[in-house]
C-alpha cells in the first residue's frame, strides 16, 4: 500500500552520526523533513545535502527538523557531515534498510542498464502530528531544500 498525504508517517529509531538513537515520534511537535539519499559524498549526495545546509537558517527559523537517511554508517555520517559543513542530522539504515522499506525508498533502481537494490532518492514532510504533509518520489538533488521551503510557503 502506498503512503499518501495525510497518513501516520512509519515510527522509527535509527542511530545518527554520533550513535545516539533518534525517535521519529519524539520529534512530534514540530516539522520534520526526512530524505532518503543513496550514499555519502556521492555527487548528487552532496548537492542535496548542501542545497539543505544553504537552506538551514529558514528551516531553523521555522522549527523545522532535517534528517537525511541513507545506508552509510556513522563514521562516513560523520566524515560527510565534517567535510560538507553539515547542520542537520544524518541517520543510519543498515541494510536490509528497514525504515526505507517502510517509506517506501528501498527497492529495485536501475542505473546505467544494471540493476540493483538501494536507497531511492524520496523526501517526506512530516506534520507536527505525526503525519505525511508532503511527499517527494522525484527528486532534484540540487534544489529539494527550495522546493520544500516554497510549498510550505516559506522563502
Amino acid at each position: 500500500m502506498t503512503l499518501q498525504i495525510g497518513d501516520l508517517a512509519p515510527d522509527f529509531t535509527l542511530p545518527d552520526q554520533n550513535g545516539e538513537p533518534v525517535q521519529l515520534a519524539s520529534l512530534r511537535g514540530q516539522r520534520v523533513v526526512i530524505y532518503f539519499y543513496p550514499k555519502d559524498a556521492t555527487p548528487g549526495c552532496t548537492k542535496e545535502a548542501c542545497n539543505f545546509r544553504d537552506r538551514w537558517s529558514s528551516f531553523k527559523d521555522h522549527g523545522i527538523q532535517v534528517l537525511g537517511i541513507s545506508k552509510d554508517n556513522a563514521s562516513s555520517h560523520t566524515r560527510f557531515i565534517a567535510k560538507q559543513e553539515l547542520p542537520f542530522t544524518l541517520l543510519s539504515d543498515e541494510d536490509p534498510c528497514p525504515v526505507a522499506s517502510s517509506f517506501e525508498s528501498y527497492g529495485l533502481k536501475k542505473f546505467m542498464g544494471r540493476e540493483s537494490m538501494g536507497m531511492m532518492r524520496h523526501t517526506f514532510v512530516v506534520d507536527a502530528e505525526g503525519r505525511l504533509e508532503l511527499i517527494y518520489r522525484k527528486v532534484k538533488s540540487d534544489s529539494m531544500a527550495d522546493q520544500i521551503l516554497s510549498d510550505l510557503g516559506i522563502s
